[in-house]
Order: structure tokens, then C-alpha cells, then sequence
């Protein structure tokens, strides 16, 4: 079995290469990957030159590239990660969003058509349904949830999933979805919210909260995730959306609070800044179809995962200091300054 892995330099792609080496020895990975801000090869170091293992530096969005790649590897599956997904950049600069995430999908789906695969899977986001409100802790999203996206980032991701949806209806080409929650664990990139804050605190610098720090969100540790993913191409059905989730709520403030005291760090740290514009509330999964039919639960308790997370980050300071530098600190400076 030979499997294409977009976007596999990256955070949650990155550890599913890492997940599939070890759970399947024998199947051959192919990464391929445009190595943008948040692509890093160093991250795939330890597999860059065991057999079975290849990487193509491409950029989805190019046909010619993408076409190369499968007419040369012939890859049985295809799971996409690839994907600009930080909605602060999205509210920069949403062009780059919609070419990558709407249009990189498509050439994805042109490929598997012409060539043909046994799977496409489409790793999307509970992002594309909206927010529920903070009062209502009865509600959650179902897969038969409205989408309803607030910011460019979901509305091009929830585009993409409609796009699947329609190649499946159309050409009946074999697509499934999984739709997660938040992702945290090892090798995320510093501008997401729990590595930001071990960073920062690391460095005694201030820790930026949107506003009260009040959102909530479900979160999911990123093993567990990628758990999901293999059981869903062996056992899920084709044309089906799954929504991958850990009844497992905290708002922000919690998190930020949490890091600080396994760090030994005082919450005056903590810096209240003008929040997100459009910032959704809650996020809550409900995952009951994923458990029912494929029988998926995640193993990894949040204080477990969190506080695997903050060792791996002491332990791999050199990975994430390399990147805190050059372009991101002008982006981060754009985001958080005068706030």
C-alpha cells in the first residue's frame, strides 16, 4: 500500500507519517509538502532516509507538479492535510487561503480521478459549522450540522468539503471527511495557542489572551487523531463525514492558566488583548458516529496530553527557537502589538 501524505511536514501531517511508520512498517509514504512557514523538514529528520519514505517538495495548487507526482508514484491513497489553516492569517491575507485550501483541493481531486485511488481522505476542521453558544453546554456538532463559517479560513475549508462531497455525487470518486476539533501535541507551529504559551512563558514574555480568554474548545490530542484517520480508511464508509472529537471542553483561559503552573510560572504573565474579529465561542463534537460505526474513542486524557505536550516542547527547544525568528516575528509583531 502506497499512501500520498499532503502537507506531511507540517503538524498533524508530520505525526501521522510518524503514526503510519510505526502502525504500518509495510505500507510505503510519500510527503508532499511546499515547505511553507508552517512546513518544516526538520521535523522529518528521524524518517527522511529510511526506505519506504520519500519527500517532493510541491505546492498542491500546481497541476503540473501534483500530475508528476502521481503519474511517477502511483500512490493507492491520498490523505490531504495540506491546508493554510491559522485564522488570524486568514483575516490578513484570505486570497492565499482560498488557492490553497479550495483550489489545492481541486487539483487533489482532478489527480485521483485521472489516475486513480483507492481512497481520498479530506482532513477538515469543526471549524466549517460556526460556534454554539457558551449557554447552551446541551448543544454539539453533528455531522448533519449546518456549516456556517466565520471566518475565510473555515469558509475555504468548508468550501473544499463541498467540493469532495460533489466529486463523490459526481464522479463517484471514493471520499470520505473527518472533521476534528482542536489538535495539540508535538511539532505544532509557535502561533497556535498552547505552544505560543509555553514559548512565551519559557521566555518570561507576556502571554496574549484574546480578550477574557473565555472561548471554549473541544481538544484532541493529536495521536489520537491521527488513530482516527487510519481507522477511517480501513473501515469508514465512502461518502461519509466524520467528526473526530474528544468531549473534552476548557476554554482558553484554562489552558493558559494550566501551562503556566506545570511551567512554575505566575499568571501575572497572562496578557488580555483585543480579541479575534469574528471569534467563535464554543466548539464542541459530538463524535458518537465515528464511535458507533468504527468504534474510535480517544485514549489520551488532557492532563495527560498536556502534560506530554509541555515535556516535549523542553525537551525540543532547538526545534521550535529555530523557527521563532525572521518572518514569524514580523507576523507576530503584526498580530499582538498595540493590542
Amino acid at each position: 500500500m502506497k499512501v500520498l501524505v499532503t502537507g506531511g511536514a507540517g503538524f498533524i501531517g508530520s505525526n501521522f507519517i510518524f503514526y503510519m511508520r510505526e502502525k504500518h512498517p509495510d505500507y510505503e509514504l510519500v510527503c508532499l509538502d511546499k515547505l511553507t512557514y508552517a512546513g518544516n523538514l526538520e521535523t522529518l529528520e528521524a524518517v527522511m532516509d529510511e526506505p519506504g519514505f520519500q519527500f517532493v517538495r510541491a505546492d498542491i495548487a500546481d497541476r503540473e507538479a501534483v500530475y508528476t507526482v502521481f503519474e511517477a508514484e502511483k500512490p493507492d491513497i491520498v490523505v490531504n492535510f495540506a491546508a493554510e489553516s491559522h485564522v488570524d492569517r486568514s483575516i490578513e491575507n484570505p486570497s492565499v487561503f482560498l488557492e490553497t485550501n479550495v483550489m489545492g483541493t481541486q487539483v487533489l481531486l482532478d489527480a485521483c480521478r485521472k489516475y486513480g485511488i483507492q481512497r481520498y481522505h479530506q482532513v477538515s476542521t469543526d471549524e466549517v459549522y460556526g460556534d454554539l453558544p457558551l449557554d447552551r453546554p446541551d448543544l454539539f456538532f453533528t455531522e448533519e450540522t449546518p456549516l456556517h463559517t466565520s471566518s475565510p479560513y473555515s469558509a475555504s475549508k468548508a468550501s473544499a468539503d463541498l467540493l469532495c462531497h460533489a466529486y463523490y455525487r459526481t464522479y463517484e470518486l471514493p471520499v470520505t471527511i473527518s472533521r476534528c476539533s482542536n489538535n495539540y501535541g508535538p511539532y505544532q507551529f509557535p502561533e497556535k495557542l498552547i505552544p505560543l504559551m509555553i514559548a512565551n512563558a519559557l521566555a518570561d514574555k507576556p502571554l496574549p489572551v484574546y480578550g477574557e480568554g473565555l472561548n471554549v474548545r473541544d481538544w484532541l490530542y493529536v495521536e489520537d487523531h491521527c488513530a482516527a484517520i487510519d481507522l477511517i480508511l480501513e473501515k469508514g464508509q465512502v461518502g461519509r463525514v466524520y467528526n473526530v472529537g474528544g468531549h473534552n471542553e476548557m476554554r482558553n483561559i484554562d489552558i493558559v492558566r494550566r501551562i503556566l503552573s506545570i511551567l512554575g510560572k505566575p499568571e501575572s504573565l497572562i496578557d488580555h488583548v483585543t480579541d479575534r474579529k469574528g471569534h467563535d465561542m464554543r466548539y464542541a463534537i459530538d463524535p458518537s458516529r465515528i464511535h458507533g460505526e468504527l468504534g474510535w474513542l480517544p485514549e489520551t486524557r488532557f492532563d495527560d496530553g498536556i502534560q506530554k505536550t509541555v515535556g516535549w516542547y523542553l525537551e525540543h527547544c532547538a526545534w521550535w527557537k529555530n523557527i521563532i525568528n525572521g518572518d514569524y516575528q514580523d507576523y507576530y509583531e503584526r498580530m499582538y502589538s498595540g493590542r
